[in-house]
């Protein structure tokens, strides 16, 4: 790796299409223009509100200036050790509202490591101090994605979501001492692979096997990201402690009927009739780590296939919520050719990928440092420090 950098400022894009947010009501704030000159003051307690105008942002509340067409509005504290509140959320560093296509669109901008803090806990929930190295391990991967990934959603003008769709950042609400222990005992540390940041995917719980990149992204066909038995020296999963580690799926036939018919056309790209009738559901194929890798759906003695992330997709409990994970075997009652109950009974949650969440708990809980576990779940990587 080449020479260290200095700790990154990072763009965390809070909300967009937002139709009004509030900002105040904590710490005193700052707010500043286009050219960061600083033009009001948000009194500590009070609000503003903003909202759009059409070609500007339309503030009402405590805010004594009006923006100029087209102008974003930064709001930081007065105090160093102050935070922004948004929404009723306080959020270290500043806050910018700017004017999107679709609303109005809020932006945290931090350093690296108060992110972190914000990260830690929001993904692993909060743990003990038994459980501290596992805490530790997700700083460093969370840290890797973050490194590798800056500037993801540029076009939007910030770095990450503040979501699954990246990592789950939920700002100073989220952070513990026990995540800013770890995030601090590891500052600047990255796993690599020849010199680079590694994709450093994570999910919850792998149900006793993580998957090959491969069976789940076309593009990560990385030697680190290998299938492990994620197993103790007993056979015992170390993910077996997760609330996830064993579940179950069921709907009627009625019930199949409609989310398939809702979840098919965007997950396959074909169309189900309305009035279609699911004639059977079948698995045929798994993957090398035994995750369903391709399914058959039946309706009307049409054979649909169903292949990879899109099973996940298509066999939603329901319309809000995705499969748990691939890893699950399905049982169906058929009555008169149409399928009137099906049944999932499925280990893990997630896309399997990496570091299971869970499994790094119950290493840690056994002793294993954090090195241990990123080496278990990233092999032939090493850990590096980038500042």
């Amino acid at each position: 790796m080449g020479p260290r950098s200095v700790q990154p400022q990072l763009r965390i894009g809070l909300g967009v299409g937002l139709p009004r947010v509030h900002v105040g009501g904590g710490d005193a704030l700052v707010v500043s223009g286009h050219d960061g000159s600083i033009r009001a003051e948000v009194p500590s307690g009070a609000f503003a509100d903003i909202t759009s105008g059409g070609t500007d942002l339309r503030v009402t509340g405590a805010l004594s200036w009006t923006p100029g067409a087209g102008e974003a509005l930064t709001f930081a504290p007065s105090s160093p050790d102050g935070f922004v509140r948004l929404d009723g959320r306080d959020f270290r560093g500043s806050v910018t509202i700017s004017l999107g296509r679709n609303g109005l669109t809020a932006v945290n901008r931090l350093g690296l490591e108060s992110y972190l803090a914000g990260v830690v806990s929001a993904e692993m929930g909060k743990r003990d101090l038994t459980e501290l190295q596992a805490l530790m391990a997700q700083a460093v991967v969370s840290r890797t994605y973050a490194q590798r990934n800056r500037g993801r959603w540029e076009a939007l003008g910030f770095d990450f979501y503040s979501s699954v769709v990246d990592q789950v950042y939920g700002g100073v609400g989220a952070e513990t001492p026990l995540a800013w222990q770890a995030v601090n005992a590891t500052a600047g540390l990255v796993v690599t692979w020849q010199g680079a940041p590694i994709d450093a995917f994570f999910f919850s719980t792998c149900g006793g096997k993580t998957a090959q990149g491969t069976e789940v992204f076309a593009a990560a066909d990385r030697p680190y990201l290998k299938s492990i038995d994620d197993v103790d020296p007993n056979g015992a999963p170390y993910c077996r402690i997760s609330p996830r580690f064993d579940w179950q799926a069921e709907w009627s036939g009625e019930a199949l009927q409609e989310i398939v018919r809702s979840s098919v056309p965007t997950a396959v790209g074909t169309t189900i009739a309305p009035r279609a009738v699911i004639n059977s559901v079948r698995v045929v194929e798994r993957s090398p780590s035994g995750r369903v890798s391709r399914l058959v759906l039946t309706a009307d003695s049409r054979e649909i296939s169903v292949a990879g992330p899109q099973v996940r997709q298509v066999l939603r409990p329901s319309r809000a919520e995705i499969l748990r994970s691939s890893m699950f075997t399905l049982t169906e009652t058929v009555n008169h050719g149409r399928v009137t109950r099906l049944v999932a009974d499925g280990h893990g949650a997630g896309h399997g990928v990496g570091l299971c969440q869970w499994g790094a708990v119950g290493r840690a809980r056994v002793g294993q440092k954090y090195p241990e576990i990123l080496a278990a779940y990233f092999p032939d990587t090493e850990i590096e420090r980038i500042y």
